[in-house]
């Protein structure tokens, strides 16, 4: 628990959360894609690709760049929402990647709570196709929602949908680091 909300992990498919939002690593297109954004607009239903064409078309013609979040409604999802936000390409740590990923998580919250949505699950992002290392990102995204929920009283939940048994091992590893003077 930090302030009043509950930090968790599991292992398991994002596109079943029943959270308020889920969050999608999108890549800058929002047209959808492999890993964790194809399974969100599979699943979500034609009706998230239109409204990130009109995003796109409306707000980021270019692309959503990278640390950046939006909204479009859940589809089909048990989640209402869908934060897509876009994680940065591993470059061997030398572009800015930590920054660029910490503010894909505090847009991502940051979206979350301006729409008073109190429960949110993000996958882990930038560590599929992206090749982010997942134990630097793991640190990166939980000491960033720590921080984010130490000064923000307003979720009652974030949590860590991690699609294999490594990366929930990974990520209960930098848990116990980031947490552990909370």
């Amino acid at each position: 628990m930090i302030g009043k909300a509950k930090v968790q992990l599991v292992r398991g498919d994002i596109t079943d959360q029943e959270s308020d939002v889920i969050v999608n690593a999108a890549n800058p297109s929002l047209m959808g894609g492999g890993g964790v954004d194809g399974a969100i607009h599979r699943r979500g239903g034609p009706e998230i690709l239109e409204e990130c064409k009109k995003i796109r078309a409306a707000e980021w013609p270019g692309g959503l760049p990278t640390g950046k979040a939006v909204v479009t409604s859940g589809g089909n999802l048990k989640a209402r929402y869908v934060i897509h936000t876009v994680g940065p390409i591993w470059r061997g740590g030398r572009s800015r990647e930590s920054d660029l990923l910490a503010n894909a998580f505090q847009n991502s919250l940051r979206l979350a709570v301006s729409k008073s949505l109190r429960k949110i699950s993000f996958p882990s992002i930038s560590t599929g196709a992206y090749g982010y290392p997942i134990e630097k990102a793991s640190r990166i995204a939980l000491s960033t929602v720590k921080k984010f929920l130490e000064k923000e009283d307003r979720l009652d939940k974030v949590t860590f949908v991690l699609f294999s048994q490594h990366d929930l091992e990974t990520y209960k590893q930098a848990a116990r680091e980031v947490f552990a003077h909370t």
